[in-house]
């Protein structure tokens, strides 16, 4: 039996993945946390294989969560389930310790297969990431220049690019505007942008936006 913690802040979205994990009858899931405040809590009270944690939730950055988690319990393995199909989410994700990443999108065809994977210490993308982690290798090899933004920069930028206010920003990552409004500054500096109709265009042209999330 592989004992799994879901992290996602909506609740239809945790009562889906818990059916679909409950109805294969492998899995025990023990714990859920709806932002990253309960869910750090859930992984120091209780022990699992598996979190299924998404990547977008109210609070920190899920790519600074991944981070703490793996630190406080290395053993523990991490499946990103996200709505950012983008390449640039996953390869931040693996670099911060997840094991697997998958989109909401495909989760009712592909979480059994991905957190059984990831438990037994493999690791799990989707079909999809796996063709555009292939098309990559034949992309220049320069860097880009989102590619020299930190994980928390490469958010903030997302979330202006996508037409939040530096307010609605700094209320979603628990921050003040006058943060947001630092991290705006060196992203444009290291971006060398102008302004930030240039940052919307920038990451419309690089596909670095879901449908949802564009302007």
């Amino acid at each position: 039996m592989i004992k799994v913690m879901l992290a996602d802040d909506h609740t239809l979205m945790r009562e889906g993945l818990r059916r679909i994990l409950e109805s294969a009858r492998d899995f025990d899931v023990v714990g859920e946390g709806c932002d990253g405040a309960t869910t750090l809590a859930l992984v120091r009270e209780r022990d699992a294989q598996v979190l299924v944690l998404d990547l977008s939730m109210p609070g920190r950055s899920g790519l600074d969560l991944i981070k703490q988690i793996k630190e406080e319990k290395p053993a523990l393995r991490i499946l990103v389930l996200t709505m950012h199909a983008e390449q640039q989410y996953a390869v931040r994700a693996f670099k911060a310790g997840a094991s697997g990443y998958l989109t909401k999108e495909s989760a009712s065809a592909e979480l059994v297969n991905a957190v059984t994977k990831i438990a037994a210490g493999g690791v799990f993308v989707s079909m999809a990431m796996a063709e555009r982690f292939a098309q990559s290798l034949n992309e220049p090899a320069e860097t880009l220049p989102h590619q020299r933004l930190s994980d928390r920069e490469f958010e903030v930028f997302r979330r202006i690019a996508s037409g939040q206010t530096i307010t609605e920003i700094a209320q979603t990552l628990c921050v003040s505007t006058k943060t947001v409004s630092t991290y705006k500054v060196r992203i444009l500096e290291k971006m060398q942008m102008p302004h930030e109709a240039a940052l919307v265009r920038y990451a419309v042209r690089h596909k670095l936006l879901d449908d949802q999330d564009e302007p």
